[in-house]
């Protein structure tokens, strides 16, 4: 069965239609319910919204997400997401400002969407993902009364949304895969959760896991790799966000896409199995305690 992944949460059900769906809408500044969308926000952020908004404020994905964000469940014990935390003790965009966005120019998937949503689904016995579009119309909101008509593949070009939907597909397939998969993958353990939620969000703190002499000496990288990786111009850092994509392709589900280096590998795995018999043989031993103090007494 597929899987929607919609960026946005709204009471009003929407209707899904493909790109050539003629739209009647504009915001503008000027408009009656000008920012009120803006006033009561549950916006959801891809890994490339992250990447450009930390880099608009000049600070590390880390800052960002612990200042400006939010995590929350995708689903129940799964894996994660990120949501823009509002203003303090309040519902509205902490970047909203009387004249519109303050960060417009870098403003998130979601918001260049609105009030067309992105659906992406993906079948059990398929590998891509499909994309349908979803129109919701909110009574606040008064730019469906403005007269001006335009398709919604027009509209994302408008708004720039070819380039943020490629540079985040990597992500929503792992998101969908996952989703996709149910019982037959189980649960994420919490040290896999928290690998995902590095890998897709904490580009920075990835960047440092990646480059370190462990990972390096695990994996098989590239002097042009390790040079990309280095660099944190906006190219290079969406080439290390892609990477580790891939990353969690082979780590998470088994697709071997980064070459491993043989007798590190090999290394690592009798590593692993020593940990867990020495794992298994202390659970073993606390058993047999727990069962000797358990035992009745006897008299002589």
């Amino acid at each position: 069965m597929s899987q929607p992944e919609i960026p946005f949460q709204s009471p009003v059900v929407p209707n899904m239609v493909d790109g050539s769906k003629v739209i009647q809408f504009q915001c503008r500044k000027g408009i009656s319910c000008w920012n009120q969308c803006c006033s009561n926000i549950d916006i959801s952020l891809t890994p490339y919204d992250i990447l450009r908004l930390k880099r608009r404020l000049g600070i590390s994905s880390t800052v960002f997400l612990d200042q400006y964000t939010v995590p929350y469940e995708m689903e129940k014990e799964g894996i994660a997401g990120v949501k823009f935390k509002p203003i303090e003790k309040g519902t509205a965009c902490r970047f909203m400002q009387p004249e519109g966005c303050g960060v417009y120019e870098d403003r998130p998937t979601a918001c260049r969407y609105y009030p067309v949503g992105l659906l992406s689904m993906r079948k059990q016995d398929e590998y891509v993902d499909r994309d349908a579009y979803a129109l919701v119309e909110e009574d606040h909101c008064k730019g469906h009364q403005e007269p001006r008509q335009i398709s919604i593949d027009d509209y994302r070009q408008e708004q720039g949304l070819p380039e943020y939907d490629e540079l985040a597909r990597g992500w929503r397939q792992l998101v969908l895969k996952k989703k996709s998969s149910g019982p037959s993958v189980g649960a994420p353990s919490v040290k896999s959760r928290q690998l995902f939620f590095m890998a897709c969000y904490d580009i920075d703190t990835f960047r440092s896991f990646a480059t370190s002499e462990n990972f390096t000496k695990l994996f098989k990288i590239t002097e042009e790799e390790k040079a990309t990786f280095a660099n944190t111009d906006l190219e290079s850092e969406v080439a290390l966000m892609q990477f580790a994509f891939r990353f969690l392709r082979q780590v998470l589900f088994g697709e071997m896409s980064i070459t491993l280096e043989e007798e590190a590998a090999k290394e690592r795995l009798e590593k692993v199995k020593a940990k867990r018999l020495q794992e298994e043989r202390e659970a073993a031993e606390k058993l047999a305690q727990a069962e000797d103090n358990e035992a009745p007494f006897e008299d002589d």
